[in-house]
């Protein structure tokens, strides 16, 4: 069976074709096997460039394959903004890259709309694009621009448009953001307010490299070649993909666990942990179920399955939830971490089933 697939229109990128979707649990196996090879393919080529980070690579690409946007938080210097470049190269996707100052304005990101004279003199406001206007956007340092800025994001992000002068712009599909963060404290940066955050599908924790994997970074970076990529995807196969990974089914008991999940971060509920009550102030949004089994559909289209299981639902709970969960004073004075709940709260509920 054909089903269309709605693409913003706005004059910004050529229509999308019409996405095939499969009406068999055979032809659904046959396509998760194809995705299986192409998901494979680009962990590979985006390893030619990016040494270690593995987990990182795998969820960002599943956060990609799911039409979620990413944060990636780590010290500078750890390849966050090569990786994304990279990313952009091997998908043959539209990229732009915003360095997040103090000083950059809204307009900045999303466009303006400037006086331009035609040949006959007549004078007439044109809307000039911004760089948002892209398949893939790298927000550079997110936290250094002011909170007016950020949210220039928010409506992109979650709507897939932008607002100026009364017109609403479509963006082109696919729309994929990850914005990077330094998670030191210094003078000149602005947290993320809960809204913006929770439009990130995933935070995802980007570490310092292990001797091993500095060594081979000296070895491919400090030689008279460089490694480069491929290009192995495009804009059109990403979208059929994210049709896909949304054709896997979940049981119905899955779906429960994932909302008893969800509950059990809110401190106010009956059957909240003991570590929740003590510890956490504002449990998770619907929208972080919602990205659970997004993700963790995605993660069984990766392994190779047509079901999703509980350890899809559990391996992905930390990248999903750790942004969402606002821990009070009490969890920093005892170096409490979100990663800390998510995992007492998993565990709790695995025990009842």
């Amino acid at each position: 069976m054909k089903k269309g697939l709605a693409r913003p229109t706005g004059g910004y990128g050529e229509n999308m074709t019409h996405i095939s979707q499969p009406s068999t649990v055979e032809e659904l196996q046959t396509q998760i096997t194809q995705f299986q090879s192409e998901f494979a393919s680009v962990e590979k080529e985006l390893a030619k460039v990016i040494v270690g980070h593995q987990a990182v690579i795998r969820q960002m690409l599943l956060c990609l394959f799911t039409g979620g946007h990413v944060l990636l938080e780590g010290v500078p210097g750890l390849g966050k903004t090569l990786l994304v470049r990279t990313l952009a190269q091997v998908l043959n996707m539209r990229f732009s890259r915003i360095q997040f100052t103090p000083d950059l304005m809204p307009a900045d990101i999303i466009g303006t709309s400037i006086l331009v004279t035609d040949a006959h003199g007549q004078r007439t406001l044109q809307f000039q694009p911004g760089p948002i206007f892209s398949n893939l956007i790298l927000a550079d340092e997110i936290n250094r621009a002011t909170p007016k800025t950020q949210s220039a994001l928010l409506e992109a992000m979650g709507e897939g448009s932008v607002s100026v002068a009364r017109n609403t712009h479509r963006l082109e599909n696919p729309f994929f953001v990850l914005a990077t963060q330094n998670p030191l404290e210094m003078e000149g940066t602005y947290p993320l307010p809960e809204a913006q955050l929770d439009r990130f599908a995933m935070k995802i924790l980007v570490e310092l490299s292990s001797l091993d994997e500095l060594t081979d970074i000296l070895a491919r970076t400090t030689g008279a070649r460089r490694p480069d990529a491929l290009t192995l995807l495009n804009a059109h196969r990403v979208e059929e993909r994210k049709q896909l990974v949304r054709s896997v089914p979940a049981a119905e008991p899955f779906q429960k666990y994932i909302g008893r999940l969800i509950l059990a971060t809110h401190p106010q509920q009956a059957g909240a942990p003991e570590i929740v009550r003590r510890y956490v102030r504002y449990g998770s949004s619907p929208r972080g179920a919602q990205n659970i089994l997004l993700a963790a559909k995605a993660m069984a289209v990766v392994a190779g399955r047509t079901q999703v299981s509980l350890e899809d639902i559990q391996a992905i709970a930390k990248p999903v939830l750790r942004h969402r969960l606002i821990l009070n004073f009490d969890a920093q004075a005892d170096g409490i971490t979100s990663d800390q709940v998510i995992a007492e709260v998993g565990d709790s509920l695995a025990a009842k089933i």
